[in-house]
């Protein structure tokens, strides 16, 4: 899939014309018949008209009133996008014109958006999968208002969630902790950013206790690994740090899930992970001028006969005691070595992201991002512009120190779950615990895997996460 800036717009190309209701369009449709059809169709409250003229297509869409709040219009226009997506698909149309026919540009690119990530597919182990491929392979976008540079970084954004939704997609089989740092690697060799690799020997000399014991029932050693954009001319003097739960797969340990409903998708549990690699692939790919640090500790959580058990006391990497009480709670365990060792950083911010808890999910659904934090209002309220400019949106949770008390522990410092309700909150106050900085914890486990189709978004991986903070870091930037 490539998105394009369109210099020239030739009778053939198939197009899509976006438009307001109610304004004039003899500039793009002079025939009368036609324009005439199509004004009544928009003028009954259909949204989309079709015209067939055999060599090429024509497709009216319309946008919302340009009186709408912007980021209701933004995600309005992707959801435009997905839905024209069908038609395309349904002409096998290969290569589109997208003409912004009196919209604003911004709407332009977010149809654009929409329509792209609409086209996304996970064919690599069909078979036969080339009958259930989508046709479509460019979008041209013809809009005197984007410079070619818009069209390309909107281009490279879509690219970083594809790549992200892929590695979410990959089964364990073929995507364990090591192949999950290669593929960081090749990220980061084709975006410009650095990557370093802990192995297992390297993670047991610096005493990563809670990566250590999740990944003691698996046979596959854990990685840690590091990602750095550091640009020339950064707008800022400490990094922003990204902490991702690289969890690649999780059977829950010996406190096991059922399989039904639960451990049959748990090859996304690293999502977290992946929307961090694509996030940074994006910042790099645009060449934003803003030093981020990407942190991902990864194993996957298994049962095996040396597999940590509940009532095991582990001993954390910055030195915190936590006693185990669910092998099932593994994020936290791994994130907060990951957190502590963030410290060294001294970073204006941390943002974590990771599929933590189902309590989150029941809370919010598929709908957004359970956050909080105790960062300034300001780089919260920040955070969630940015979620609602993306429609990535965050539902903040209070983040009061009265929960700390349901993680304490008779035989330790910590114990890692809290009591039988706020599951969510709990689980942040754990991980606030290994942190010394302004922090921000976001529980992606309700949008990062869509079991059925759901809008643009798909089926499957989402790539959650990498879109809200591509927006914060361009922001961040300007």
């Amino acid at each position: 899939m490539k998105i394009i800036k369109k210099r020239d717009l030739e009778q053939q190309n198939n197009r899509i014309l976006l438009v307001r209701k109610g304004q004039d369009l003899s500039e793009y449709i002079p025939d009368d018949k036609q324009r005439n059809y199509v004004q009544d169709r928009l003028d009954r409250e259909k949204d989309v008209a079709l015209l067939n003229q055999l060599d090429y297509l024509v497709i009216v869409r319309s946008l919302d009133n340009a009186d709408n709040p912007k980021n209701s219009r933004l995600e309005s226009a992707r959801k435009a996008g997905f839905g024209v997506h069908a038609i395309l698909n349904d002409h096998d149309v290969e290569s589109v014109v997208v003409v912004n026919g009196g919209v604003e540009p911004e709407e332009c690119v977010a149809f654009a958006e929409g329509l792209a990530l609409t086209n996304y597919q996970f064919l690599k182990y069909h078979t036969e999968g080339k009958g259930k491929k989508f046709m479509l392979t460019e979008i041209h976008l013809f809009d005197d208002a984007l410079t070619g540079d818009h069209v390309e970084k909107l281009d490279n954004l879509v690219e970083a969630v594809f790549q992200t939704r892929d590695l979410v997609n990959e089964p364990l089989s073929h995507l364990n902790a090591v192949q999950l740092s290669v593929e960081i690697e090749k990220m980061g060799e084709e975006a410009g950013f650095s990557v370093e690799v802990f192995n297992k020997k390297k993670i047991e000399s610096l005493k990563m206790g809670g990566l250590l014991a999740v990944n003691k029932g698996s046979i596959d050693p854990p990685t840690f690994s590091i990602l750095t954009w550091k640009p020339e001319g950064a707008v800022n003097d400490h990094p922003i740090v990204l902490v991702g739960k690289g969890v690649v797969y999780d059977t829950g340990g010996l406190s096991l899930k059922p399989t039904h409903d639960s451990m049959d998708y748990m090859k996304c549990d690293m999502g977290g992970a992946a929307a961090v690699a694509g996030a940074i692939y994006s910042v790099a790919k645009n060449q934003l001028p803003v030093w981020v640090v990407g942190l991902i500790p990864a194993t996957d959580n298994r049962p095996d006969g040396n597999a940590y058990v509940p009532g095991d006391v582990i001993t954390m990497y910055n030195g915190t005691t936590v006693e185990v009480l669910n092998t099932d709670a593994e994020g936290r365990m791994l994130l907060a070595d990951a957190l502590s060792y963030a410290k060294q950083y001294d970073p204006e911010v941390v943002i974590e992201l990771s599929t933590l808890t189902g309590s989150a999910h029941i809370a919010v659904d598929k709908y957004g991002i359970v956050g909080m934090g105790n960062t300034s209002r300001e780089i919260m309220e920040n955070l969630k512009e940015s979620g609602e400019q993306t429609s990535e949106r965050i539902a903040e949770f209070p983040f009061w120190d009265e929960y700390k008390e349901q993680l304490k522990s008779d035989i330790a410092d910590l114990k890692n779950i809290g009591g039988k309700y706020a599951g969510a909150i709990t689980a942040g106050k754990f991980l606030e615990h290994f942190t010394d900085y302004p922090y921000i914890h976001l529980d992606i486990a309700g949008p990062s895997f869509n079991k059925v189709p759901f809008n643009y978004r798909g089926k499957g991986g989402s790539g959650v996460g990498v879109r809200i903070l591509y927006n914060y870091l361009l922001n961040r930037s300007l």
